[in-house]
């Protein structure tokens, strides 16, 4: 399983004041929750984001986003960042912000995992 370190680091310092946020090894990679509903992960040196189809189409025509598609099967709402896209901070949150309303708008589940 290998995801980049730094960016899960960056992706924590980021979320921290995020209630509800856990951890998973999903994909491949990392990922993080809310609530214990799937917000956005690290897939080797990639950002990916999970938000409504909607907001999903709209991330995608930001400069560089593609469709995240886990095993070759596309998903609707999904987004790949390459790591030209999360230079910094700011950049970073940019991407963050609508998974995480994303995620925070669905039901909690049962049981999250490690959360902080």
């Amino acid at each position: 399983m290998t995801f980049d370190a730094r960016l899960a680091d960056r992706v924590r310092r980021a979320t921290e004041e995020e209630p509800g946020i856990g951890e998973k090894h999903m994909f491949g990679g990392l990922c993080f929750l809310v609530r214990g509903n799937l917000c956005c992960g690290i897939d080797g040196d990639d950002l990916f984001v999970r938000t409504s189809p909607e907001a999903g189409a709209a991330l995608l025509r930001r400069k560089h986003a593609s469709v995240f598609a886990p095993n070759g099967r596309p998903m609707r709402g999904w987004v790949k960042v390459g790591r030209a896209g999360l230079r910094d901070a700011r950049a970073l949150r940019s991407w963050l912000r609508p998974a995480l309303e994303f995620a925070r708008s669905l039901p909690a589940k049962p049981t999250a995992r490690r959360t902080r």
